[in-house]
């Protein structure tokens, strides 16, 4: 019964890895883009710029997160 609701729903198996494919994908985006900023636009330390990549991969993997679940 479950499995015709969720296809009904068209929701599946194969929507919800594309999801998480897609979360991944903006969060490394986002990470990388702050990273080459701050690292090369800004001349930040290694240290600063893997810092912020990663604060703002978790920010960008929420926001992601967030607009796949409406």
């Amino acid at each position: 019964m479950r499995g015709l609701l969720v296809q009904a729903n068209g929701m599946g198996r194969g929507d919800a890895m594309k999801n998480w494919r897609l979360i991944a994908l903006h969060t490394a985006a986002a990470a990388c883009f702050i990273f080459l900023l701050q690292r090369y636009g800004l001349n930040a330390s290694l240290e600063s710029s893997l810092l912020w990549a990663f604060v703002f991969g978790g920010c960008a993997a929420g926001l992601a997160y967030s607009q796949a679940n409406r």
